[in-house]
């Protein structure tokens, strides 16, 4: 497995983001008392918490500041592993590997912008905020959250620059979002672009909605904390992807192949082929390997309808083949 630009970074301090205590804000500085690499407003970073355990998390402070990094991370019992140790393994003064932070979601240049945070998805918006405040861009910038209790970062939202452009929705006060959805969306602008980030029921009705009165789906950009469920035909019901394919490496020639319960990349490394892998999950783009020949089927958060079309390129940490062979440009 290919390494990547490792940061050393000293967990400067550590403290509670939300009333209920589920969310912990973490500011992480340069071990060496120099500067972070810049980042781009949309920028996540690695946080290697054990060798077999990486996650990735938003990077929400002003990316003018080199000084310090700021992660949010919310207390997901029902997660994989990584909000937990976080919450329990963390500490001042403890120092962590990171990735040089790394932009699946930047801003497209727009005439206005509708932000829309579903919880923890705010994180990622808050560094647009604050770069679209520095742009004296148009935007508005809403929050859904279930409880005031439970909404991270609101202290952050109400001491900020932009404070007037923010409005709050609460499921218990506001019925939730099927309830009330935001007035900058009741009909389309093509002119703007809307961010949206948050759990998957929660975006999907956003999309949903908006599409319905005329919104553009490539208007419409997302984060997403997990990869969408494979529909019906990417599960082989249909006969249309296959279980088990076969990959060439072009550099050595070399077929392996790819049964039904492993991924292309547990395969590659098995066999001691060299490859880069982060999250995992289709989320963050580290594993996008050319296709020489043959036809993915694409399961990845990352790649776009247009991207996905060319099939040039393929995550292949999750996405599988339409074709008996793929072959990768690796």
């Amino acid at each position: 497995m290919s390494t990547f630009e490792y940061l050393d970074a000293v967990v400067h301090a550590i403290t509670q983001a939300s009333a209920s205590g589920g969310c912990r804000t973490f500011e992480l500085r340069p071990a060496d008392s120099g500067a972070f690499p810049s980042f781009d407003a949309g920028a996540h970073i690695d946080v290697h918490l054990r060798p077999s355990l990486i996650r990735q998390y938003s990077l929400l402070g002003s990316p003018h500041d080199r000084s310090r990094y700021l992660i949010c991370v919310r207390r997901d019992p029902r997660g994989r592993g990584g909000s937990i140790a976080m919450h329990q393994e963390v500490a001042v003064g403890q120092q962590l590997r990171i990735s040089a932070p790394r932009n699946r979601f930047p801003l497209a240049a727009a005439a206005r912008y509708v932000l829309i945070a579903g919880g923890i998805g705010i994180t990622p918006l808050l560094a647009m905020a604050d770069t679209l405040t520095r742009q004296h861009a148009e935007f508005a910038l809403h929050h859904y959250a279930s409880t005031q209790a439970e909404a991270p970062l609101l202290e952050e939202l109400k001491a900020s620059d932009y404070s007037d452009r923010v409005t709050l929705h609460y499921d218990d006060v506001d019925g939730g979002i099927r309830a009330e959805l935001p007035a900058e969306l009741s009909a389309p602008d093509p002119q703007a672009a809307v961010y949206l980030c948050g759990p998957g029921g929660f975006m999907n009705h956003v999309i949903n909605e908006a599409v319905a009165v005329g919104w553009r789906y490539d208007q419409l950009h997302t984060e997403r904390f997990a990869p969408a469920p494979p529909s019906p035909a990417q599960l082989g019901i249909d006969g249309s992807a296959r279980a088990q394919f076969a990959v060439r490496v072009a550099r050595t020639g070399l077929t392996y192949q790819v049964p039904a319960d492993q991924s292309i990349a547990e395969v590659l490394v098995a066999n001691g082929v060299d490859i880069k892998l982060s999250c995992q999950q289709g989320l963050c783009g580290t594993c996008l390997t050319p296709v020489l020949a043959g036809e993915p089927d694409h399961r990845d958060e990352v790649l776009t309808p247009a991207e996905r079309a060319s099939n040039d390129r393929i995550a292949i940490c999750c996405s599988r083949s339409r074709s008996p062979e793929l072959l990768l440009g690796l």
